[in-house]
């Protein structure tokens, strides 16, 4: 199956994952209500915007429990993207501290850029590694779309699955079994990204 369920959380603009989607034969469904992931095989979590708005978001709507079931118990595959990888982590320090999901042990951090413009904006390179199965069929490098001010930090680095320079070298991807997670916009990177969901409809 193909499907995927895309959540509104209102956090974002969603039309370009749901055409992204369709770009590589998916078939997206933007899910506005938790009991609606009853039946999904695959989901996204894309995002834009603060780390604090967002996890409040998806506790008042009633998302973190399902979401939990969907990809701590059952197993099924997860991808993250932008905010939605941020979340992920234990917490966040934007505009105050902040508990996140906790999925992958770390903390989101504002960018230590060392004079470079923050946000990082615009296309940069992702060196991957670990084998990750999203970046199947990529080589060993590739470029994608950036827009963030803060990065994650990972308490276990085995799981980073891409890496990028910025000022320094921060974590692009991540990679924990079903729970994959990009900070980069694969819906806005042409045909590397567009790579990137197709692996994540084979997983």
């Amino acid at each position: 199956m193909r499907e995927v369920a895309i959540i509104d959380y209102g956090m974002g603009n969603l039309r370009s994952v749901v055409n992204a989607v369709e770009a590589v034969e998916g078939t997206p469904v933007v899910v506005q209500t938790p009991e609606d992931l009853r039946q999904a095989e695959r989901i996204i979590l894309p995002g834009v915007g603060a780390f604090g708005d967002g996890i409040k978001n998806l506790r008042e709507r009633g998302w973190i429990d399902p979401m939990c079931e969907f990809a701590l118990i059952k197993k099924k595959p997860f991808l993250g993207v932008c905010l939605g990888m941020q979340l992920l982590a234990s917490r966040g320090t934007e505009y105050g501290l902040h508990e996140g999901l906790g999925w992958i042990p770390g903390e989101c951090r504002r960018f230590s850029s060392n004079g470079l413009r923050v946000p990082h904006v615009g296309w940069n390179s992702v060196r991957f590694r670990n084998a990750a199965k999203l970046f199947v069929g990529l080589g060993d490098v590739a470029d994608f779309y950036f827009v963030h001010s803060y990065v994650f930090h990972p308490e276990n680095g085995a799981q980073i699955s891409g890496l990028c320079d910025y000022g320094g070298t921060f974590c692009a991807a991540l990679e924990q079994d079903n729970i994959h997670a990009a900070q980069f916009h694969p819906e806005k990177s042409h045909r590397a990204g567009l790579a990137v969901l197709k692996n994540f409809l084979t997983l």
